[in-house]
């Protein structure tokens, strides 16, 4: 059983892994503004960034659906990892050894599954390149030389060759300490009649990583006729390689996909890598499947989805790179990118074009020729006679809904009205018409399915903000002036504790009316209070979320904790403001308590508890007034 994991060496591997680079793995970060950043969030669908990092608090949060956490949360929640199996791989990117308490570290038995089966992906990443210089390879040398690509390509790309025999690579796995049991449930092998075989064999191998570089899987390529298998053979869907959400080159491309706001989705392993030989380093490929919508969503995470992002499409001129076609653009408008498709002159894909016609040609391919939705609406036209009024009639009645789909309204009339030239209908405002009363149809119908639902969770909470829904008590509205100030204050003392220590500590829980900002408060006071964060550090932030009793108040912390301020200039002035404002209204409300209090007993009152309570709310009026003339002087 595997020990627990130093606290100090936790610490370590948070201080060593920045936040905002693991973050940038997965998802295009710009600036924020407040030394934040922000990007559209990988936790749900959102058309504009409300998922925001704190680079100097090592925090992130959205404030769309919440989630939040540090660089362990968000590994864990991204890549769906146990806590110990993501310090063991932060603690890898950052060369760190971690110790482990109740006995002894055997890193052959004690590491996360999905730990395993990345490491053994790797070694046998590095077992194929190896066997591509082998003599039996030739084949495969051979192969890659034909379609253009030298030592140096295959090397780039990590291109491998898996021996023709049983087990070499079961048996070598075995030699490194890999048991049976992980080598059949990484998919690198599979049940043999005398026990675990190789799955790929006699093949060209490409590894297939994820967004953050870990091998999760392998391509591989038939080259032999006597091979009885299918001409591409992919790994089996396991914990960590699910074909629908890996793209091919991903790990390659993705910088300058986020750097051109573009990218080029090719059909093939061959076809990415003549792109990028090219110069076209943002292409990318699907893994033996259609392009789908968790595919969009790795995408638009990289794109971020600005006015001019654009996503271009290349299939074969053929009836399978149509059918290709068309299901991409059914799946168009969850891009707020521009989508385009680009066919090769004599149906050639991007590899053969740049065997035929050179690197230049791959280039020009790619420039942006026909609108994805101009091609789709082509393809649908031309299977109607337009010569006749019925083919015309037809052909409208299928194309009218595709054009419907198209949210931005301008542009759906401009494509309304390009429809009508294709159909050869000189009454353009028809069509337009027609296209306009399906949209209506369509938003009337989502209505009225969206009116049995709860209304959706919004973006940043500017406005109104729905409480957490584990403490009692009313919703924290921002306009409210009492829970606005009550947010700036708890903001301050997890960002700028030290504008607010060490008055803040002696504030009580009672003084926060909103309940989530009181369980706020609380974690703080469990964590030392403010002063433990003078001098500012990350280890202060990680003892209040680890005071959190539950993921709602500790998505809160994370919240205020990245949250940019009201105030223009953020310094004592502003502090001592907000320290006053929470102290003088929890005084009223003391002194409003007690008198009525006094009313409702009226005459009942003995004297000496009615002279108590007259000279608590003389004291406190003084404070009070105190308050209003001297500011933060007088806490």
């Amino acid at each position: 059983m595997a020990g627990r994991i130093n606290d100090d060496d936790v610490k370590a591997v948070r201080d060593a892994v920045p936040i905002d680079a693991v973050v940038s793995e997965y998802l295009q970060l710009r600036n924020a503004g407040g030394g934040n950043l922000k990007g559209l969030c990988p936790f749900h669908d959102e058309k504009s960034p409300s998922f925001q990092v704190s680079p100097s608090k090592g925090l992130f949060h959205c404030f769309g659906c919440q989630e939040g956490g540090d660089t362990i949360a968000f590994v864990m929640k991204i890549d769906h990892l146990s806590f110990s199996e993501t310090v063991e791989r932060l603690a890898a990117k950052a060369g760190i050894t971690l110790r482990y308490e109740e006995g002894g570290y055997n890193p052959s038995h004690q590491r996360g599954e999905r730990i395993r089966l990345v490491e053994a992906h790797k070694v046998a990443a590095r077992f194929y390149v190896e066997q591509l210089d082998s003599p039996e390879a030739e084949i495969g040398r051979k192969f890659l030389a034909e379609r253009g690509f030298d030592q140096a390509a295959a090397a780039h790309f990590g291109v491998g060759y898996s021996p023709a025999g049983w087990d070499h690579l079961t048996r070598y796995l075995r030699g490194k300490g890999f048991s049976d049991k992980e080598l059949i449930t990484s998919g690198l092998s599979q049940d043999g009649r005398r026990g675990p075989i190789d799955r790929f064999r006699g093949r060209l191998m490409w590894p297939i990583s994820d967004t953050s570089g870990d091998v999760v899987g392998f391509g591989a390529r038939k080259l032999r006729d006597d091979d009885n298998g299918p001409k591409y053979l992919n790994t089996p869907e396991t914990a960590i390689y699910k074909k629908s959400q890996v793209l091919y080159g991903i790990d390659l491309a993705k910088k300058d996909i986020a750097k051109a706001s573009r990218a080029v989705v090719v059909e093939g392993y061959t076809d990415v890598m003549a792109c990028h030989l090219a110069g076209i380093t943002t292409a990318i490929a699907t893994c033996g499947t259609a392009f789908g919508g968790d595919h969009i969503k790795i995408l638009r995470r990289l794109l971020m989805d600005n006015g001019s992002a654009r996503v271009i499409f290349t299939f074969d001129g053929d009836a399978a790179g149509q059918k290709a076609a068309l299901r991409a653009f059914e799946d168009d408008q969850k891009f707020a990118a521009e989508t385009y498709i680009a066919i090769a002159p004599d149906n050639m894909d991007p590899c053969d074009l740049r065997l035929v016609k050179g690197d230049e040609a791959v280039r020009d391919l790619v420039e942006p020729r026909t609108p994805l939705f101009e091609f789709a609406l082509r393809q649908i036209v031309g299977r109607y006679d337009l010569e006749t009024p019925a083919g015309r009639g037809a052909a409208l009645d299928e194309a009218a809904p595709v054009v419907a789909r198209i949210k931005n309204s301008s542009s759906q009339h401009e494509v309304a009205v390009q429809l009508a030239g294709m159909l050869g209908i000189l009454d353009t405002q028809f069509v337009v018409k027609r296209v306009g009363q399906l949209a209506r149809w369509a938003r009337e119908r989502g209505d009225q399915r969206g009116a049995a639902q709860a209304p959706p969770r919004g973006g940043p909470r500017h406005e109104q903000v729905q409480a957490p829904t584990a403490p009692s008590g009313p919703a924290l509205n921002l306009r409210s002036p009492a829970h606005r100030t009550e947010r700036e204050l708890l903001k301050l003392a997890l960002q700028k504790p030290a504008l607010v220590s060490p008055a803040f500590d002696a504030y009580g829980v009672d003084e926060f009316t909103a309940p989530p900002y009181a369980r706020v408060r609380q974690c703080i006071a469990e964590a030392g209070g403010a002063e433990m964060g003078v001098p500012e550090t990350r280890e202060y932030l990680v003892q209040v979320l680890d005071a959190a009793p539950d993921d709602t108040v500790r998505n809160l912390v994370t919240e205020l904790a990245v949250e940019v301020f009201h105030g223009k200039s953020i310094d004592e002035t502003y502090a001592g403001m907000q320290l006053v404002q929470v102290r003088l209204r929890a005084v009223d409300r003391r002194i409003n308590d007690v008198q009525g209090s006094l009313a409702r007993l009226g005459s009942n009152v003995a004297p000496d508890q009615l002279a108590a309570a007259q000279n608590e709310v003389w004291v406190l009026q003084q404070y009070a007034e105190s308050l209003r003339n001297n500011g933060a002087d007088a806490l």
